[in-house]
């Protein structure tokens, strides 16, 4: 287990490190950037300002103009870009584009690909993808799923109500997850191009986080109708296909608010450095001093916990167990690197003289998105008095 940077690795984290301070850090005021996410014309030209850079999708498969990162190498660049909450979005690598096209690289077929990938992977586009639904659905327990998905001639009419579908409003297509039999387990991923009348987009979401693309929506989808085509992968195995890109896609959440974590620990450290209190620095009482060692330990402990995991799925496991780790251990300490921060800053960390009254809102959110902490931990408690999982 190397966790050492090849030289083109780490000139790559330097250039992504560079443009983010340079180039995307002064956007970050930009009147673009609304309470449900970044325009698409913000997004659009901070995009350009990547590709300039030769900075665009870098993750992405080379056959789609990318560099085809392995998920430590990710780590390292994700990192980098998320010292911005609007770095992911400028070099394209943000939720939900970036699960949904390591997705589609995955089971996609090569029409489905040129169809809908080749533009995702290349920015042209933005996806969303609807699994998630209001109560009785489908939530922390995929099993509820109930939007249905019937047999209509060599196609599918897919109805049921989704909810908390993060960039729905502006994509191109969406990604949906439906239920095509009576088992727990019969569930089918299709494509669909939008808008569509019938995927209808009824409301946006008033949410405390406020850095993803589109924000999240409300959508009403009525007898919508798609071809066989339009299956992703094959009828049946729609949950099978969703832990192919949970796993990575909750670790590279974990990448990109490690950075952001980053970014209020070093807000702080330079506000305790200055800030003179009781006669001397704030940064040299105890109490303050000691939230900046233990912010050090959390940022150190989480990025041991996404490189771990991204090794392992390097070696083609798949990981499950780790992700959830990761998952927990990361948005848990991001949380409370974040937390100190703010509490370092005092009345200035609740202000939008920072970002880390912004970053806080957000990492708050993480510990409930992609599984909250408690079913993680549940899922693994199980594995191991199932003796099915050990460290």
């Amino acid at each position: 287990m190397d966790f050492s940077l090849s030289p083109e690795l780490a000139t790559l984290k330097d250039e992504v490190e560079a443009f983010v301070r340079h180039e995307v850090i002064p956007y970050e005021y930009d009147p673009r950037w609304t309470e449900h996410g970044p325009t698409d014309e913000l997004r659009k030209e901070l995009n350009g300002k990547a590709k300039a850079a030769n900075l665009l999708a870098v993750h992405v498969a080379e056959e789609f103009g990318g560099r085809d990162l392995s998920h430590f190498e990710k780590a390292i660049v994700f990192e980098a870009a998320g010292y911005s909450m609007l770095g992911p979005v400028a070099i394209h690598c943000q939720a939900p584009d970036e699960g949904n096209i390591h997705l589609l690289q995955e089971i996609a077929t090569p029409a489905q690909k040129e169809k809908f990938l080749r533009p995702l992977a290349t920015a042209e586009t933005r996806s969303c993808f609807a699994m998630t639904e209001p109560s009785p659905g489908a939530g922390s327990d995929p099993s509820a799923l109930s939007t249905t998905a019937k047999p209509d001639g060599n196609g599918w009419v897919i109805n049921g109500r989704k909810w908390l579908i993060t960039g729905a409003q502006g994509a191109a297509f969406s990604i949906i997850m439906a239920r095509t039999g009576d088992g727990p387990g019969d569930a089918t991923m299709f494509l669909k191009e939008l808008p569509d009348p019938t995927f209808n987009y009824a409301r946006s979401l008033d949410t405390l986080d406020s850095s993803f693309m589109g924000g999240h929506g409300v959508i009403d989808i009525e007898n919508l109708k798609v071809s066989g085509d339009d299956v992703l992968g094959e009828v049946g195995k729609g949950f099978r296909y969703a832990q192919i890109r949970l796993a990575p896609a909750r670790l590279t959440h974990c990448m990109r608010w490690l950075g952001a974590a980053r970014r209020a620990h070093v807000i702080a450290t330079e506000y305790a450095r200055e800030r003179q209190a009781f006669g001397k620095p704030l940064g040299e009482h105890q109490g303050v001093s000691f939230m900046l060692a233990d912010n050090e330990m959390d940022i150190y402990t989480s990025r041991l916990a996404i490189w771990r995991t991204a090794w392992s799925l390097d070696q083609g496991e798949r990981a499950s167990s780790e992700s959830s780790m990761a998952k927990v251990i990361c948005s848990e300490a991001i949380w409370r690197v974040v937390d100190r921060s703010m509490q370092i800053l005092g009345g200035l960390g609740l202000t939008r003289d920072t970002m880390v009254e912004r970053i806080f809102r957000d990492v708050r959110a993480f510990r409930i998105y992609d599984g909250p902490s408690e079913v993680h931990r549940w899922a693994l408690g199980r594995r191991i008095v199932e003796n099915k999982f050990r460290c």
